[in-house]
């Protein structure tokens, strides 16, 4: 059949009122508007910061602001519902991050699933923590933490920046494969936790933050083994808690998801952008002074970490029982 051409720009009419799906976003005209990154903890934390400095890294280079927007509650829970239930169109993005893995079993009635309802985007860094006790503790070595744990069973008091988190995870682990009983004592951030156990309060405390490093120096706290199966730059002088408790790694990371059905243009877009961070040196720096090593790769390989990280906490949950606070 052969259309006249009042029937072309008929049908050409139809085509340009009929809204714009999410699936025919365009790579080329993407983003357009601003885009808001979705941050499911409080300002000023490391999923906060990690999220502004990314965010000031896309606005730069794509052209649009990129506004970090802070959901917190329910141990990130309440951020990453928004993400998911978001239009996949490239607007709003998730800064994913261990606790999403984690929440997969720590909260049994949640109404998304992580790994089915959203995409990943790209790893950004990873952030090793190391264990830190108070110096009334009679322990200076992993192995001596272990030993003296084992003769005193619930009597040490692990601090923690809250249920669910990942220094509570790390130490959970710790106590799981080393075989040993301590108190956990959730508290609200890493914070609070910290200035408990400078006064003694609490004996142990799985930390992130390279902010420790002058309690260290000055002997108000003793640093004992860090987390990562690799040595860290940022704890260079200390053992891998692995030397003593063969096969354990805990770390904190931080990467890109966005909901389900986001365009592959856009994923790609986006992935490229962070490895082109991840290799600026300023850019480098930046995450370097949060003690964070780069990740980067393609979607695939964030993907595969997440995969890995749910099953391995999943176990975690389990066998220690946690639940939310």
């Amino acid at each position: 059949m052969r259309l006249s051409r009042r029937d072309v720009l008929h049908l050409t009419a139809g085509v340009s009122a009929l809204p714009l799906l999410p699936g025919l976003v365009h790579a080329d005209t993407w983003p357009s508007r601003p885009v808001h990154i979705i941050a499911g903890f409080a300002a000023g934390g490391g999923v906060d910061i990690t999220a502004r400095l990314i965010g000031q890294w896309f606005s730069q280079r794509l052209g649009q602001p990129f506004v970090t927007e802070n959901r917190g509650g329910a141990g990130g829970n309440i951020g990453t519902e928004t993400v998911v239930k978001a239009e996949p169109d490239g607007y709003t993005l998730l800064l994913s991050t261990l606790p999403n893995a984690v929440n997969a079993t720590l909260y049994p009635d949640l109404h998304f699933n992580f790994i089915r309802d959203t995409v990943p985007v790209a790893g950004i860094i990873r952030v090793p923590m190391a264990i830190l006790v108070h110096p009334s503790l009679p322990a200076n070595s992993v192995a001596e933490l272990i030993a003296y744990a084992k003769q005193n069973p619930n009597k040490i008091n692990m601090a923690s920046a809250g249920t669910g988190s990942a220094p509570h995870m790390a130490g959970e682990l710790f106590k799981f494969m080393a075989g040993v009983n301590m108190v956990h004592v959730p508290y609200r951030g890493q914070g609070p936790a910290l200035t408990d156990l400078l006064a003694g309060t609490v004996q142990v405390l799985f930390a992130t933050t390279p902010g420790t490093a002058d309690f260290i120096r000055t002997g108000k706290l003793r640093a004992l083994g860090v987390t990562t199966a690799t040595q860290a730059e940022l704890f260079s002088t200390l053992p891998k808690i692995s030397d003593t408790v063969k096969g354990y790694e805990a770390s904190q990371w931080y990467g890109l998801s966005a909901p389900k059905a986001t365009p592959d243009e856009v994923i790609g877009k986006l992935n490229s952008e962070i490895n082109g961070a991840l290799k600026d040196p300023a850019m480098k720096q930046k995450f370097a002074d949060l003690g964070g090593e780069p990740l980067g790769g393609t979607p695939a390989d964030y993907g595969a970490l997440i995969a890995t990280e749910t099953e391995k906490w999943a176990e975690v949950v389990r066998f220690t029982g946690l639940k939310p606070e």
